[in-house]
This record gives structure tokens, C-alpha cells and sequence, in this order.
């Protein structure tokens, strides 16, 4: 079928490049018009769609509706706003601009690819944050670059920017025992995105890196397949003393239902998160957290789309961008 017909096919039929395969059908310098007819017309009799021509100097950015539509019920948060506007100003400095596009629950259900590609409106594209429903697949093979910024798959060889997840969550995990903690849960659902099970991988490590085994029953979802957040269940017995959530969100939301339940924060349990989400920070008390580097990972994504616009091949690269700890008042020695 000609969804399952790539540019690296094209290009091993044709003996060239997936570099130069792309070039040809974007109508790019460095292809000889010979070679150029020649891949172009090899791509159609494969069956392969070409979504995009000429250049508009502008890039799809595209986003999960999960993550940007304000809805209180699916606790929704501006972090994808925030890095979308960092992404534009980005841009800007390359000459660009940018369209957005939500991916909405309707699109997913009946697979509707995005419509920046079908209407040939971009250049390139950036998907911001994970999608649901395999629906990256829809566009992993257009003609034209993507890059996944804050998100990754380790079945495509997309080039993708992200955060240090992992020792970002060792590090903070490692701040809570140095404060004499031993018994420490992880708030998270480990099998709902990439980032969420990298987080756990740090806090994991740090367990085993100061001899505390890890307890089933102290890893505890936080959402369920849908990604909308559900009702924490806490472990029945065995209280422990600091949960590691793996986002501020999930944080927020474990405060308000420990203090419910007559626990002071963080005098009985300390709580830290992950992403510092400026929004969040009246609240009280203020959330101890790994602060992402929105700026330098919106930064990285399009320098790297550029590049691979200009004809770098970048297929499979992964750059990974630190954070740093931000201490707040929701950690107390025990």
C-alpha cells in the first residue's frame, strides 16, 4: 500500500541516497534534473505521495489537543503553549514563521492526516509533545523534514530534541534520599508516553544506586490510555515519606489530596515534581522540580529542521538538552 512506501525505499531502488531522494522530490538544489525526473517518477509508480512542493517559509508545528485545549476535566496546562511561542520566536530568526495545528480527538478516531500537509501549506514540521493513537505514523514518511520536539520513538528514525529526563528524575531522586529518605513512591503511568517511562528510569536508578529496593505498590498511574489524569491510589499501608511525580501537574494534584486526607506538606510528606510550570507557582507550598529548558530545546528543534531543510541528512538524531533543579519549600528532612 503507498502508505508503507518510504523514502529510504525510493532510495534503495534507486541506488542513491534517502538524502538525495528528498531533494529530488522537494525540488531541491544538488539533484541533477535527470536523476530528479527519474526518483520522481520511480516515487509514483511506488505509490508514494508527495504532500508537499515549493517553499513557503513557514513550518507546521502540530500538537496533541490533550495537551493545549483548556479543559479542566483533562487538567490541561500551558507548557506546550509555552514552548510553541518560544518555537515561533525561533523561527523568527531564520526567517519563518509557523502554523499551528491541533490534532483533535475527531482527527485521531478517523485518522485524519493534518491539513498544513494535505494543503501542502509548510515546508517542514515539528510535532510537538506526543501524539495519541499512533498518529505520528500518518506523517512519518511525508516528503519534507520533521523533527519531534520533547518526544521521541525508538521504532522511527525521526531526528528528535528532548529533555534529559532521565538524570533530571535521578538527580531529584537523589536530593530526596541526601534528605534522609527511604521510602519514596513514583507518581507517574510508566506505558503512557516515552517521557513518563524515562523519568521512572531515573528515579529507578537512584533507588538502586543507594541500596533501596524498589516497591510495586509504590508506583502509582497517574492517567489512564486516554492521557486524562485519574484519581491517584494511594498505598493502603506503609504511607510513604516523599513522592516523586513526574510532572508538576501530578504534583499539584498529590498536595491537594494528601492535604485532604490531614497530611501536611512537608512536614508528614514531601512531594517534588517535574517541568517547573510557572503557572503553578503560587501555589503553596512551591513545588521542589527539574526546570525543562523550554528556550534551548525550542532553540535545538529548529536549528536542527533547518538544517536538515538545507540538505543535512540528521535521520536518527536524538539531541538531549539538561535541565536544572529548582528548590522549593515541598521537602523536609527526615
Amino acid at each position: 500500500m503507498a502508505k508503507d512506501v518510504t523514502m529510504r525505499d525510493i532510495a534503495k531502488e534507486m541506488g542513491v541516497s534517502t538524502v538525495t531522494v528528498s531533494k529530488a522530490l522537494n525540488n531541491k538544489e544538488g539533484v541533477g534534473n535527470p536523476l530528479r525526473v527519474a526518483i520522481r517518477k520511480k516515487a509514483e509508480e511506488m505509490g508514494y505521495r508527495v504532500l508537499h512542493e515549493g517553499s513557503n517559509k513557514t513550518v507546521g508545528v502540530l500538537v496533541d489537543a490533550l495537551y493545549v485545549v483548556i479543559n479542566q476535566a483533562k487538567n490541561t496546562s500551558p507548557f506546550y503553549l509555552r514552548m510553541y511561542q518560544n518555537v515561533v520566536l525561533a523561527l523568527a530568526e531564520f526567517g519563518y514563521s509557523a502554523i499551528l495545528e491541533v490534532i483533535t480527538d475527531e482527527m485521531l478516531a478517523k485518522k485524519v492526516p493534518p491539513k498544513v500537509l494535505t494543503d501542502s501549506k509548510v515546508d517542514s514540521v515539528i510535532v510537538m509533545g506526543p501524539i495519541r493513537e499512533n498518529y505520528p505514523k500518518l506523517i512519518r514518511d511525508v516528503t519534507i523534514p520533521v523533527v519531534y520536539l520533547d518526544f521521541y520513538d525508538d521504532n522511527q528514525r525521526i531526528p528528535s530534541v528532548v529533555t534529559d529526563n532521565v538524570y533530571g528524575m535521578y538527580s531529584l531522586t537523589r536530593y530526596l534520599i541526601e534528605k534522609g529518605h527511604r521510602k519514596l513512591a513514583f507518581v507517574g503511568s510508566i506505558d503512557a508516553t516515552p517521557s513518563i517511562l524515562d523519568r521512572y528510569l531515573g528515579y529507578y536508578r537512584a533507588l538502586l544506586a543507594s541500596h533501596i529496593a524498589p516497591r510495586e505498590d509504590y508506583l502509582i498511574p497517574d492517567r489512564g490510555t486516554d492521557g486524562i489524569f485519574i484519581d491517584f491510589k494511594l498505598p493502603l499501608r506503609d504511607m510513604p515519606t516523599a513522592f516523586v511525580c513526574n510532572c508538576d501537574d501530578a504534583g499539584y494534584v498529590l498536595m491537594e489530596r494528601l492535604r485532604k486526607e490531614g497530611y501536611r506538606i512537608p512536614e508528614d510528606i514531601s512531594v517534588v515534581g517535574f517541568d517547573n510550570y510557572t503557572f503553578l507557582s503560587f501555589a503553596t507550598p512551591k513545588l521542589t522540580t527539574i526546570e525543562v529548558d523550554v528556550v534551548e530545546m525550542a532553540d535545538k528543534a529548529v536549528e536542527l529542521l533547518v538544517s536538515m531543510m538545507r540538505g543535512a541528512d540528521r535521520e536518527g538524531s536524538r539531541i538531549v538538552v539538561s535541565g536544572r533543579l529548582v528548590l522549593g519549600d515541598s521537602v523536609a528532612e527526615r
